[in-house]
């Protein structure tokens, strides 16, 4: 007759097997670290959680190490908190002789019926990893440990056994030790984004998350798990747009609106975008990205687009870039709307030069996105000088912002 232990790990086991999605179960093909980069919310506390508890129920005298950011972080999230081990390994499986019922939280440990043990650790502290050696190991929020040293510590002991693993659960953020562990052989990295567990979060925070940060990019970081790297000689930063970011409803005075247009001048499965972008400027000469409705159109498309888009700003003017298109540009948009307040605009400089007085703009905080806009964004933080297909969103972008600050002296910019 079994045990109530093993009746309980087995429990455990069936449960896991039965409520996990498929992402969070181990993956099947051979790996040495199993790396999951998931947004806030996914389940990946629980995810490591369970890893290390139905490793240590199943092998008897194994010895498993937690690393967390902080003691802190360990005690409250990987050791006490409501998906962390002490809630989900069953009272039946704990060593009562050891500390308070199998637990002690002066030393961070865990003592299971089997003889094995679950000990936690601080990377804040990455000496005391130096010696320790484990059968399995679980890191939480590895982007955001302090000394990365830590995980070199923890690697040194993860030599025990015949098959040692360590699963990894964390948020990415752009770090060395994450951007290596990615490309290594021995390493299986699942991705998941905070919407995949909708089921079991508060719709009113699901709500809330969609609407203050989609598209931002602490929102693809945080929510979407998306590693967002800072290109060498790009003009902007994420952390740049991100500091100056306001909500898409914030309500704002503003003297003068304007569409910018980089246009498209044919249409077909390999043309540029047309790039369509509405900015303005308060009292204050502060600057506003308000809409960006770019895309792949066709001539007539886009000139209604871009009507229809200055109606509904009740903006000043329109803006259009007339390097390739020429005359073409007015006549189509006039064709749309005879009466619209026009102006052509015409590149005398190169793409990096004329973009380069705008992201100075930004550097002095002088210019809000008002909302989040995934495209345009990507475009300016990945723009170097060479970038095919062509930056048609941060070209419409220049153009506006451009025309708004000449008028001020704010900028030296010849337009013919």
């Amino acid at each position: 007759m079994e045990e109530p232990s093993e009746l309980a790990t087995w429990a455990l086991y069936t449960n896991w097997l039965s409520t996990a999605r498929e992402k969070q179960l181990p993956p099947e093909v051979d790996h040495f670290i199993w790396l999951i980069l998931a947004g806030r919310g996914w389940g990946k506390t629980r995810t490591g959680a369970q890893d290390i508890a139905l490793y240590a129920l199943k092998n008897e005298n194994t010895i498993s190490a937690v690393v967390a950011p902080t003691f802190g972080d360990l005690r409250r999230v990987c050791f006490n908190g409501p998906s962390g081990l002490m809630s989900i390994i069953p009272k039946e499986c704990l060593d009562t002789s050891f500390g308070t019922d199998g637990y002690s939280a002066s030393v961070m440990e865990i003592r299971l019926f089997n003889g094995s043990k679950i000990v936690g650790y601080a990377a804040i502290n990455p000496e005391r990893l130096r010696g320790p050696q484990f059968h399995r190991a679980w890191c939480d929020e590895l982007a955001s440990w302090r000394y990365p040293e830590a995980f070199d510590q923890l690697m040194f002991g993860l030599r025990l056994g015949q098959d040692p693993k360590c699963i990894i659960t964390t948020t990415p953020k752009p770090i060395p030790i994450l951007k290596s562990l990615i490309t290594r052989e021995d390493v299986h990295v699942t991705k998941g984004n905070t919407f995949e567990n909708a089921e079991n979060l508060a719709e009113s925070a699901l709500e809330m998350m969609r609407e203050r940060y989609e598209g931002t990019a602490l929102g693809r970081q945080e929510l979407y798990a998306e590693i967002l790297d800072d290109i060498e000689g790009a003009l902007w930063t994420h952390k740049q747009i991100e500091d100056t970011r306001l909500l898409k409803d914030t309500e704002k005075e503003l003297k003068t609106i304007i569409v910018a247009i980089d246009p498209a001048v044919t249409a077909g499965e390999n043309s540029d975008e047309t790039g369509i972008v509405v900015v303005g400027k308060d009292m204050n000469n502060e600057y506003y990205v308000l809409e960006d409705v770019s895309g792949k159109y066709s001539p007539d498309e886009w000139g209604r687009l871009a009507v229809k888009t200055f109606y509904e700003w009740e903006a000043d003017r329109i803006v259009a870039e007339t390097n390739n298109g020429g005359d073409l540009v007015e006549r189509l948009l006039r064709s749309v709307d005879n009466n619209i307040p026009y102006r052509s605009v015409r590149a005398t400089r190169g793409k990096m030069l004329r973009a380069e007085p705008i992201a100075a703009l930004y550097e002095q905080k002088k210019v809000h996105h008002m909302g989040a806009f995934p495209e345009l964004e990507t475009q300016m933080c990945t723009y170097v000088g060479q970038l095919k297909p062509s930056p048609d969103r941060l070209d419409a972008l220049v153009w506006g912002l451009t025309e708004l600050s000449k008028s001020q002296g704010t900028i030296n910019w010849r337009i013919s």
